[in-house]
């Protein structure tokens, strides 16, 4: 497959292009200046000229708790950004995939929630992703799969695995919210499960396949308890280790509210895509071992 993925550094598209490769595509990453989500003409260019056989929006404003300051940018490359991909690719009658995340939610389910919850985000950026969603969902219903992803770590980029590292190398003790719940998601599965997508809408017409869908790891937890899995991996390899203090939401005030559970069904992308992923812990031991490696 001929892959147009958006953005160039991402976790996701970092991720995708390895993962990619290895599977034997050829994916294409569109980012700036020649792909600028805030320029929708840009965007038609760029994914038009890469003649692909199917899109990956994966580019995003991820900055949680500068976004609730800059509505007006996170809008623009997570609201209007999205729906100027689909337009293009409903131009070249391709498949889009388009990520989302586990942030539409409000978190006050004590389950996970499943593809149908109502939507109900408590900050500027879960909400300017819902409205990304939406917009790519109007302007090409038939043939595009919105994947909700969460909790995401890599090798890449910056993510809460790397922080509690470096954190880990100057401090004997760090202090991690217990009381927020996930689902940690490498984006190294996820570029798996999304190479997977692909290979199925590009295959089939079957309207199983298109509209929303949960793509997480399998398996729950904290944030302290990621963090203590972090921890527990590294210094089986030599790296760096802390102890964790587990503390209430409460105690770490931030201007955006995060959902006190983030937790995702995915029910829904096993049955129709055939795609589950793996147990959070085994892909977190993987990660920290290319970390480590990378670091000595």
């Amino acid at each position: 497959m001929r892959i147009a993925v958006t953005g160039r550094s991402g976790q996701v598209v970092s991720c995708l292009l390895e993962r990619g490769k290895a599977a034997g595509h050829e994916v294409i990453a569109l980012g700036r200046p020649e792909l600028d989500l805030t320029d929708q003409a840009s965007v038609h260019r760029a994914i038009v000229a890469a003649r692909p056989d199917v899109v990956v929006s994966a580019a995003a404003y991820t900055a949680v708790d500068k976004a609730e300051n800059e509505a007006d940018m996170a809008n623009a490359i997570n609201a209007v950004g999205p729906g100027a991909v689909a337009d293009a690719a409903r131009e070249l009658q391709v498949p889009l995939i388009h990520l989302s995340t586990d942030y539409v939610f409000d978190g006050s389910l004590d389950r996970p929630y499943v593809e149908d919850d109502p939507t109900g985000p408590t900050g500027i950026y879960g909400a300017s992703k819902l409205a990304g969603e939406e917009a790519v969902l109007r302007s090409y219903p038939d043939n595009s799969a919105v994947l909700r992803v969460a909790w995401v770590y890599s090798p890449y980029g910056a993510n809460f695995v790397k922080t509690m590292l470096r954190l880990a190398a100057d401090r004997d003790e760090i202090s991690v919210v217990a009381d927020q719940f996930g689902n940690p998601t490498s984006a190294l599965d996820i570029a798996d499960g999304v190479l997977k997508v692909a290979a199925n809408l590009v295959a089939s017409n079957d309207s199983s396949l298109r509209g929303i869908f949960h793509m997480t790891a399998a398996g729950e937890a904290s944030w302290a308890d990621f963090a203590e899995a972090i921890f527990a991996a590294s210094v089986e390899r030599g790296g760096p280790s802390a102890s964790v203090n587990r503390i209430g939401t409460a105690d770490y005030p931030t201007p955006a509210r995060r959902p006190e559970n983030s937790r995702l069904a995915c029910a829904r992308i096993l049955e129709a895509h055939g795609v589950m992923l793996p147990q959070w812990q085994g892909s977190l031991e993987t990660v920290i071992e290319q970390l480590l490696v990378r670091a000595a």
